[in-house]
């Protein structure tokens, strides 16, 4: 990555900005999501295990903990983790949205450096599991655990009825050693997923960026939108994504769109934009990209929120509404870039 490019990003953002944007904020999927581990861990393996949703900065040194142990003792580095995420088995509909899917957490801990990544299905069955039946199923999974790095919050088993303490003694019963890390924290605060969620809330996705390390980020799919957008003379993506994603507040912002190849830049307007609809849909995204020809419709692309622009509200006019749309390209246009930058597989 440049080393000019940090979070908050500087503007304006030059094509190599943009292109390092989308390769730090957007992982590279595998294939499918596997629960079979893709190597032999003979002699050991040095394990991080928690949800990780959002793979922020207090993950990212958990993880590079296990991973420089690894190295130095010439093992594998394993991250343990669970699908659904915990929350979502024990509150239900309630569960507070991923800032991740399991493919991009995945991604996330390979391009850190760890080598192996087991997915552990969370359901009943593996909630139920005592804090020492949790530890014989991951032996059983992994072989001899040498070392075991958790947050210095971290809870397992039944109720969530293990800590820390728990964990060592296990692991002084079980030969391993336990590392508890204690949280990161960033402006005085601990730096969490929750905290990351409350800001996406506010719209507030630069201050989100710092806390993640990169920009925060959204899959979704084209779908046919009402077509004013031509009308107005730019081309727009009407994007959809999965009803469990992390959106920011409805808004408009400057983002970089990408279909993994290639990127634009984009005022995109998140949620159903008042001006033509009463129902509200905060997993719908307009895209204006600046640069682009041709037709996305059913591609599926990847949303990078690079800076807050304005509230979303209704206009009085389509006039209006075309000026302050325009408006907000311009900006993109003078910040952000007005072409589309080639970004490889």
């Amino acid at each position: 990555m440049s080393e000019s490019l940090v979070f908050p990003v500087t503007y304006p953002l030059s094509a190599e900005n943009v292109a390092d944007l989308v390769r730090v904020s957007v992982p590279q999927q595998s294939a499918e999501v596997s629960t079979q581990l893709s190597a032999s861990l003979a002699g050991g393996t040095v394990v991080a295990i928690g949800a990780f949703d959002g793979v922020h900065l207090g993950h990212r040194t958990l993880m590079d903990a296990c991973v420089r142990e690894a190295r130095e003792r010439s093992v594998r580095s394993v991250v343990v983790t669970f699908d659904p995420d915990p929350s979502e088995l024990i509150v239900g509909a309630q569960a507070e949205p991923r800032l991740l899917s399991i493919e991009d957490r995945i991604a996330l801990c390979h391009s850190l450096g760890i080598d192996e990544v087991l997915v552990l299905t969370f359901d009943r069955t593996l909630a139920a599991l005592s804090p020492e039946e949790f530890i014989l199923l991951l032996e059983e999974q992994l072989g001899s655990l040498l070392t075991v790095h958790v947050g210095d919050n971290f809870h397992f088993g039944v109720h969530g009825s293990g800590n820390v303490a728990t964990l060592s003694a296990l692991g002084a019963a079980h030969g391993f050693t336990v590392v508890s890390h204690p949280l990161d924290r960033l402006d005085g605060q601990p730096v969490s997923s929750t905290r990351i969620r409350g800001l996406l809330a506010q719209g507030r996705v630069e201050e989100a960026a710092r806390l993640l390390g990169r920009c925060h980020f959204v899959r979704g799919s084209v779908n046919h939108g009402r077509g004013e957008g031509t009308s107005f003379g730019f081309p727009t993506a009407n994007v959809r994504c999965p009803a469990r994603t992390c959106m920011p507040s409805e808004g408009v912002y400057a983002c970089i769109v990408s279909d993994g190849a290639h990127a634009w830049p984009a005022a995109v307007n998140v949620g159903t934009p008042p001006t033509f609809e009463s129902r509200r849909d905060a997993c719908f995204l307009e895209a204006n990209l600046l640069g682009f020809e041709g037709d996305l419709y059913g591609c599926g692309l990847s949303v990078i929120f690079v800076a807050w622009l304005r509230a979303s509200h209704p206009f009085s006019s389509l006039e209006e509404l075309e000026r302050t749309v325009l408006g907000n390209i311009d900006w993109v246009r003078h910040n952000v870039g007005d072409s589309c930058v080639e970004v490889g597989p």
